[in-house]
């Protein structure tokens, strides 16, 4: 295995997490006008390359599974994403998305899989596709599936936020503590920076 890489959960890490004021709940964009990036997550994708790293997403997206939204719309919301970091001059090596849910609306998509985080399937496939060192890698994401996904994977992880105290129940009930816990990308970004100088 020649490459390390930074895995990285897309909405919350990349993109805003988005208030549905119609159902009064917090969730991931659902059409293309609802992505929006998070502060310095270009400058934070620049940072990991220059320190040798792959990026690469790493997201479960079951909006298709649930009928929120269409693979048509998904596609567009990819491709704003691109198009957003590519205005901050960063691009990604990846994308790994699982689509399914167990208890989706759709039935093609209605399925148990090994690719839904917090299955390691996406990272293994991408470790294998992009001959990727696991161990030299990480996995950085805002929920308790991206660390537990990155653990089993073999990475190191990060988890972004604030810990609230159920937050740290969950982590400790699910023995998924991640390795370090920043902000936001970018303050992750220097613990990897610090972190690959030792």
């Amino acid at each position: 295995m020649t490459n390390k890489a930074v895995f990285l959960d897309r909405d919350g890490v990349i993109n805003e997490i988005v208030y549905h004021r119609e159902m009064g709940i917090l969730d991931s964009p659902a059409n293309p006008d609802e992505i929006k990036l998070l502060p310095d997550v270009g400058k934070a994708i620049n940072k990991f390359k220059n320190l040798g790293f792959k990026v690469i997403i790493i997201s479960n997206q079951p909006g298709i599974a649930k009928d929120k939204f269409t693979i048509d719309a998904f596609e567009k919301m990819k491709e704003k994403v691109r198009d957003e970091l590519k205005k901050q001059e960063a691009s990604v090596d990846g994308e790994y998305y699982c689509l399914h849910h167990p208890d989706g609306k759709n039935i093609d998509y209605k399925i148990i899989c090994e690719c839904r985080k917090p299955k390691p399937g996406l990272i293994l496939q991408a470790a294998k596709e992009q001959d990727i060192d696991l161990s030299s890698s990480w996995m950085i994401g805002d929920g308790v599936n991206d660390i537990q996904a990155g653990q089993t994977a073999g990475c190191k992880t990060i988890l972004l936020g604030r810990m609230k105290c159920d937050l740290c129940e969950l982590l400790e009930v699910e023995g998924a503590k991640p390795d370090f816990i920043a902000p936001n990308l970018f303050k992750a970004s220097l613990i990897i920076e610090e972190e690959e100088r030792m």
